[in-house]
């Protein structure tokens, strides 16, 4: 828990673990006023991913107006829903190992963190079960994705999806109103837009994915990315290794990753 120019070490093990006890306000309020808690400065903290055990991770594509465009795709009537495993999940700085995938694709996405059970919501009582909002990069192996109609096989490689660098809470920040979202390759810009262009905004997913199964506390997320993907450059252009993908969104932060891209088996990364 960051308080000020500090981080706050808590007894949980990720915010998943704390916001599943309903009292963790309690918990988080009496940490601030716990004097002999250890506190570390935020200029010398490792950060993991915030959330490292989600029961679920939900996952939106073709949801960025200019994103649909770019695909040449319809406004879909329904979100185009996918999964992900929480294995899949990395740190906001960690560098990205792929072997076997000579098609790495950037997807810049807002995540949404849920912070309370939720089944069959209204959109009033999804939003009322959003916890806060995060970074994530939905880096994507398009080469498997497109050997089939389904896309898990792109998708689901293990510590391909950073998230983090924190967890802003909902009362603190609106993505309905607009955050810009940014990706870049060494500081390039290939992706630029804001969360005002969701064709379905978080409350919207939260709501529609609850009708078909339940969402707890420490789930996530993930809502779609915005256009200037490389699958939808002319020509089409990929991540090579060493270079550096850095993530952004407005009043949350950015995640850093260096890309490790190894031709050859996928066994020589496990």
């Amino acid at each position: 828990m960051r308080d000020g120019a500090e981080w706050i070490l808590l007894d949980a093990g990720d915010v998943g673990a704390l916001i599943a006890d309903e009292s963790w306000r309690d918990v988080v309020s009496a940490a601030r006023q716990d004097a002999t808690r250890k506190r570390i400065a935020t200029d010398a903290a490792e950060l993991a991913a915030p959330v490292l055990e989600p029961r679920k991770i939900l996952c939106c594509g073709l949801n960025y107006l200019d994103h649909i465009a770019e695909a040449g795709r319809e406004v879909p009537e329904y979100p185009t829903l996918f999964a992900k495993f929480a294995d899949t999940l990395t740190a906001p700085l960690a560098d990205i190992h792929i072997a076997g995938s000579e098609k790495v694709d950037w997807e810049a996405e807002l995540a949404v963190v849920i912070g309370s059970r939720v089944r069959g919501a209204s959109r009033e009582e999804a939003e009322a079960a959003i916890l806060g909002y995060t970074v994530a990069n939905d880096v994507s192996c398009r080469d498997w994705q497109s050997r089939t109609l389904q896309w898990l096989q792109g998708k689901a490689w293990d510590r391909t999806t950073p998230i983090g660098p924190v967890i802003v809470t909902a009362d603190e920040i609106s993505p309905k109103e607009g955050l810009d979202i940014t990706g870049e390759i060494d500081g390039v810009v290939m992706q630029q837009s804001n969360t005002r262009e969701l064709a379905f905004d978080s409350a919207d997913l939260v709501a529609y994915i609850s009708q078909f199964t339940e969402l707890g506390p420490g789930d996530i997320v993930l809502t779609g990315t915005p256009g200037g993907v490389g699958l939808g450059m002319q020509p089409q252009r990929w991540l090579r290794d060493g270079e550096v993908l850095t993530t952004r969104i407005e009043g949350i932060g950015e995640l850093r990753n260096t890309m490790r891209i190894a031709a050859g088996s996928t066994e020589e990364t496990q």
